[in-house]
């Protein structure tokens, strides 16, 4: 994910130069995580407009070097309770790709916003959650956290 993932917590995605009225994309990302199985990831919330206006949405970077099909649950968390989450097929490749949720009006402050991953195996014969164990869960960092 380092290739195309932000470095620090805060960064801008798209950011222009001030005063050109451009909408200006800010990450606010947790750290990159990996598991022994070969998954690594890091998860942000991102937002554009100003604090409080536009969009935001949830977004993981990720690289699946499992030699297997995945599955992954995005979860993007707002103030009052408001809870959006998106399910993705990530392929066995090993190459760098995205996971996004759908952009929703933003609701208060980015700092008031957590996203969270959780990457499992496909499982084997069997389609329940039981049979698919827990590989790697990525997050974007608490709120409190955010924006120091």
């Amino acid at each position: 994910p380092a290739s195309e993932a932000p470095e620090s917590a805060e960064s801008p995605a798209d950011a222009k130069a001030p005063g050109d009225g451009a909408v200006r994309t800010v990450e606010l990302c947790g750290p990159e995580v990996a598991s022994s199985e070969g998954v690594e990831a890091q998860t942000c919330v991102l937002s554009d407009g100003p604090a409080g206006d536009g969009d935001t949405w949830g977004r993981t970077y990720y690289r699946n070097a499992t030699g297997g099909e995945l599955l992954a649950v995005l979860s993007l968390m707002g103030p009052r309770g408001r809870t959006v989450q998106t399910h993705c097929v990530i392929a066995a490749d090993d190459g760098p790709a995205t996971c996004e949720t759908p952009r929703e009006p933003s609701r208060g402050k980015r700092s008031g916003y957590l996203a969270m991953a959780e990457f499992a195996a496909t499982g084997e014969g069997g389609s329940g959650a039981a049979d698919r164990p827990l590989l790697l869960r990525s997050g974007s960092n608490s709120p409190d956290s955010a924006l120091r």
